[in-house]
């Protein structure tokens, strides 16, 4: 710590840092969000893990040497396409590292120096992975939601600002007060309207929180799920009963309740 606060004094290093930081830690959530969901398929277990294989290009199955491998600067420099068969590389991996080194940079400036930023900056990477997945599958993996849980609960534990039994409250009432909507829904419509992950995501967030930011984070997240599903009516005439993940807006109204709590 006291070496950062050092780095800190000197700003075009801090933020240099940071911003190459951001970028690596985006393109190292690249391969979470594309690869954990192949390895919880049982066929893929054991053939894919978050190191082997080696990166290659999806279309000619060429592995990236490091100079094609290298966090947006590559992308660009590349323009967008594989160096071998030149097939279209999609402008989302670029985007999430760059998303990424904006969030990283951005807590940094919020948020003072110590236990809460680097909280602040584990708890933003592993929502925007844990956002992406359930886009791409409707699926909230347990790898990432239980080790999110029990790091809010130590950041409590290690940090005084909230009481940890409000963290650890929060944490069974965030998951009970989805299951009982859960059951509640299926019980009058015999439909789904959650899935489980949604319950251990919001538990994880009611650690890192506590119970009584849940009511605020969940007016939060179903507004912003409503007025998305009105404006994908809208304007692109998708049916209001089209099944939306709801973990994206559960991650975003969490994300904004820390920053607003810790700034």
């Amino acid at each position: 710590m006291e070496v950062l606060a050092m780095v800190q004094t000197i700003g075009p290093l801090w933020w240099g840092g940071l911003a190459l930081l951001g970028l690596c830690v985006g393109s190292f959530l690249n391969v979470v969000i594309y690869r954990l969901p192949l390895m919880l398929n049982e066929e893929n277990r054991h053939h894919f893990n978050l190191c082997l294989p080696h990166s290659h290009c999806p279309q000619c199955q060429i592995p990236l040497k490091w100079r094609d491998n290298i966090p947006l600067f590559s992308w660009l420099l590349l323009q967008g396409k594989c160096r071998h068969c030149r097939s279209a590389i999609s402008m989302r991996y670029p985007l999430i590292e760059m998303i990424t080194m904006g969030v990283t940079i951005l807590i940094a400036a919020l948020i003072p120096l110590g236990y809460p930023l680097l909280a602040a900056w584990l708890l933003s990477w592993m929502l925007i992975a844990l956002t992406m997945i359930d886009i791409d599958h409707l699926l909230l993996p347990d790898n990432l939601t239980f080790p999110l849980l029990w790091a809010g609960l130590l950041f409590h534990l290690v940090d005084n600002t909230l009481p940890l039994g409000d963290a650890v409250i929060g944490a069974v009432s965030g998951y009970l007060i989805l299951w009982c909507l859960y059951w509640a829904f299926w019980w009058l419509t015999k439909r789904e309207a959650l899935g489980y992950g949604d319950f251990k995501l919001l538990a994880a967030l009611g650690a890192w929180l506590g119970w009584m930011a849940l009511p605020t984070l969940l007016l939060i997240a179903s507004l912003m799920g409503i007025a998305f599903s009105l404006a994908a009516r809208m304007l692109k005439g998708r049916p209001l009963n089209t099944h939306l993940p709801f973990g994206p807006f559960l991650a975003l109204s969490g994300w904004l309740l820390f920053l607003q709590y810790y700034r």
